[in-house]
């Protein structure tokens, strides 16, 4: 009898420290580490992408349209997003190391197509009308030296002069500005003025 009651006090021992153990795992789960992973993730995605200009690519490309590209882009990388050029661009007179600005508009022609107005070797700025003249012009702010030499009067010094200037005091805002160089009058910039863009 005595073995017996002690068999029964064991087993109600072991019975209470099951239910004892089982209370505290519910009381007390273990951690959950997922949200942590997730917080961790969504600052990574928080963090600022880098800044972005916007160009629209037009003529013989694969899908024309309007690309958001890193600032230092070229207009190879303009081409390559809207799908690559077509098989018959006329690549050659498309300069696709030339660097892009934002809100420009990069023309890929085709053989005997003219280049709309301020095309620049594929890279054409459109004015805020939308509107081009029938002639090409030479952008102030993105012509190289031998560009600026292209315009009627502008020799090697003239076009060092614009470049600093451009570098000193940033991009054109209009035509005019020429006027704030040494050796730019009003009457050279109104010769000069259906020749130019900004």
């Amino acid at each position: 009898m005595i073995y017996r009651k002690q068999w029964i006090l064991i087993v109600i021992g072991l019975v209470l420290l099951l239910a004892y153990g089982g209370h505290s795992l519910l009381q007390n789960p273990k951690p959950n580490t997922q949200p942590v992973r997730q917080q961790k993730v969504s600052r990574q995605s928080a963090r600022p992408c880098s800044a972005k200009i916007c160009v629209d690519v037009k003529g013989a490309v694969s899908r024309p349209g309007v690309y958001y590209l890193p600032k230092s882009s070229r207009v190879k990388e303009a081409v390559d997003a809207a799908g690559g050029a077509k098989p018959e661009a006329d690549m050659k007179r498309v300069n696709l190391a030339k660097q892009l600005q934002d809100s420009q508009v990069v023309y890929i022609p085709t053989p005997g197509e003219q280049l709309p107005a301020g095309t620049g070797g594929g890279a054409m700025t459109t004015g805020s009308n939308g509107s081009d003249s029938s002639k090409e012009k030479i952008n102030l702010n993105s012509a190289s030296k031998a560009d600026l030499q292209k315009i009627d009067g502008v020799g090697d010094k003239k076009a060092d002069k614009i470049i600093e200037y451009r570098q000193q005091h940033g991009q054109f805002k209009s035509v005019d500005e020429l006027k704030n160089i040494s050796g730019f009058g009003e009457k050279t910039v109104a010769k000069m003025k259906d020749q130019l863009a900004v």
